[in-house]
């Protein structure tokens, strides 16, 4: 895909930090040495562990070019990496890996979260939390849209961009079997929004970006156009003129015991 829009990506900022910010509470934690956000993006979820652990070593990594120079600006005083956390092999070992809805574009969940835990220290926490609204309208009508238009064929494989979320069950096992103590929980968060064209700001750096970026400049704006009208269809205006996006996520703390 193309490198991610960290300004189109910001303009939700508040609505998209605050799963980091409880995610965080509930990672028990008093004074690590070492912690990395993995998939830091522009840094939001960076600065809320450079607040709350202010003498640990924080660094960030991601794979966009333009997230990082984004965190950079916000952060001058912390490390950031670009690398690709499929084949991320760092030598130190952390305190706390903190993961903010990254890990849901990433295949092998069994297999990415043995190799994460393995980079944390014995006693060490692995903090996740993902988007799961797979079965959710705004979900549900781009693979609609993308089977109906005339670009069927460009977007037969948009799906695989992404990894897929597992069940509780999966990664309570997983986790388990990587040696674990697992806290596993999902929130629903309801975001009134201005609008039917807000829903699709808001995704158009994040779920649509599979399909989007498979698509001419033409072709981009008709899809656009037909799953605006698909949204405004699903997601009927309040009395105050919001629409309300339901918007689900999955998070586990994973406590590496051995």
């Amino acid at each position: 895909m193309a490198d991610w829009n960290a300004g189109q990506y910001l303009k939700f900022e508040d609505e998209r930090t605050l799963p980091s910010v409880d995610l965080l509470r509930r990672v028990p934690l008093s004074n690590p040495q070492h912690c990395v956000d993995i998939g830091c993006g522009p840094g939001n979820s960076t600065e809320l562990l450079t607040s709350r652990f202010q003498s640990a070593q924080v660094r960030g990594v991601d794979s966009s070019p333009g997230m990082l120079a984004k965190a950079r600006e916000r952060l001058p005083g912390v490390t950031f990496e670009e690398a690709d956390l499929v084949t991320w092999r760092p030598t130190e070992r952390f305190d706390l890996i903190f993961a903010n809805a990254v890990l849901q574009w990433i295949p092998g969940h069994q297999d990415l979260l043995t190799r994460l835990v393995s980079f944390l220290k014995v006693g060490g926490f692995l903090a996740v939390q993902m988007p799961n609204n797979r079965n959710e309208p705004s979900h549900s009508l781009m693979r609609q849209v993308a089977d109906e238009g005339p670009w069927v064929e460009k977007l037969a494989s948009a799906l695989d961009a992404k990894g897929k979320v597992g069940s509780f069950e999966d990664y309570y096992a997983w986790l388990q079997q990587a040696g674990c103590a697992v806290d596993i929980w999902q929130t629903t968060y309801v975001h009134p929004l201005d609008g039917a064209g807000a829903i699709v700001e808001w995704l158009k750096s994040t779920g649509l970006r599979p399909y989007l970026d498979r698509l001419s400049p033409d072709e981009q704006a008709e899809y656009v156009d037909r799953y605006r009208a698909r949204i405004a269809e699903a997601y009927p205006a309040q009395a105050d003129g919001k629409v309300l996006l339901r918007f689900p996520r999955l998070f586990f703390v994973a406590q590496r015991l051995r």
